[in-house]
């Protein structure tokens, strides 16, 4: 992708992120920077809390943007039975949060913020995830395994409970790993010009 000599920044800590956005063949470097809290209001409707919190990490980036450089930054969450599940903290929260999701369907909301130093726009795409019934050999296995703490949900649909458990998926597979290609092309075109 031709940048027209914008510099793009992403926010984000994520290697999946970071290999989906290289994977549009875009000239890029991280910078993780950021000082904003991970907090959102309770009362903000769980559809809401991606844009939210990927809002708040743009807002929260560590200095200025100069003229020719466009942040982005990205926020996922998992939501099961009007439960919303981040990251884990632990062994037995990431354990508890598979065996919720075993046998369920449930949607993976990922949200994007593309800013620069005069617009922002933020955006978020939906997937649905169908879950086989898990044993809980096959959790332990994968948390011992893959140690999922910095995935929404507990786990990465493209390790191996992804293989082994998920039966069905509806809507982008690259929402589900965290970062909606799809829009982000379609939303960098815009800024680019």
């Amino acid at each position: 992708m031709d940048t027209k000599g914008r510099h793009i920044i992403l926010g984000s800590n994520s290697p999946r992120r970071r290999e989906l956005l290289a994977g549009l063949n875009v000239d890029f470097t991280v910078d993780t920077g950021n000082t904003f809290i991970e907090t959102y209001d309770p009362q903000t409707p769980h559809e809401r809390i991606p844009e939210v919190l990927s809002e708040g990490k743009s807002y929260g980036f560590h200095r200025e943007l100069s003229e020719n450089e466009i942040l982005i930054t990205s926020d996922t969450l998992v939501l099961c039975e009007g439960r919303v599940m981040g990251k884990p903290h632990s062994y037995e929260e990431a354990f508890e949060m598979l065996r919720w999701l075993s046998g369920r369907g449930h949607k993976v909301i990922t949200a994007v913020t593309i800013r620069d130093c005069s617009r922002t726009v933020t955006c978020s795409d939906v997937a649905t995830v169908h879950f086989k019934e898990l044993t809980d050999a096959e959790i332990k296995y994968y948390i011992d395994t893959f140690k999922p703490y910095d995935k929404a949900g507990a786990y990465g649909i493209q390790e191996w409970i992804g293989y082994i458990g998920i039966g069905r998926i509806e809507g982008s597979y690259f929402t589900i790993m965290g970062f909606p290609v799809h829009l982000v092309y379609e939303k960098l075109i815009s800024f680019i010009g």
